[in-house]
């Protein structure tokens, strides 16, 4: 998977591709999709999503995400980075999700108070992941 080049882009799948992890400064872009105002800011040290001015998600170092879906019961796309990475959601508080990585039971993790979900991903050059939570 390459880094995303126009920044964020909606798929006709109604998913969302966003980031680009090559970028050597900090690069935003801001576009509304389907009535909502997405803002993504990415480089090569960091990956940031926002949705109507709320945290979506978050990535270090910085990744390529594509065909991302979130709803209440969780989330699902397809992350690439040139190395390993920790990846930041926001969900429901104090809820346990269960994470599949690449097809493989990652186990539970449970949110903390303001919703925050952390996990990391085994990325390398050339190999992307693709990852699923689901509420437990």
């Amino acid at each position: 998977m390459a880094a995303i080049s126009e920044l964020i882009r909606s798929e006709e799948d109604g998913t969302l591709s966003f980031g680009d992890y090559t970028l050597p400064a900090k690069t935003k872009k801001e576009d509304v999709i389907s009535g909502d105002t997405y803002k993504v800011k990415t480089f090569k040290e960091i990956t940031k999503l926002e949705k109507n001015e709320g945290f979506v998600y978050e990535s270090t170092p910085g990744t390529a995400v594509e065909h991302f879906k979130a709803s209440s019961e969780g989330a699902s796309f397809t992350v690439d980075a040139p190395e390993d990475a920790q990846i930041t959601l926001e969900f429901e508080p104090e809820t346990e999700y269960d994470i599949m990585i690449d097809g493989k039971d990652a186990g539970k993790i449970k949110t903390n108070l303001g919703g925050k979900l952390s996990l990391s991903v085994e990325l390398g050059e050339g190999r992307s992941s693709s990852v699923e939570i689901k509420k437990a």
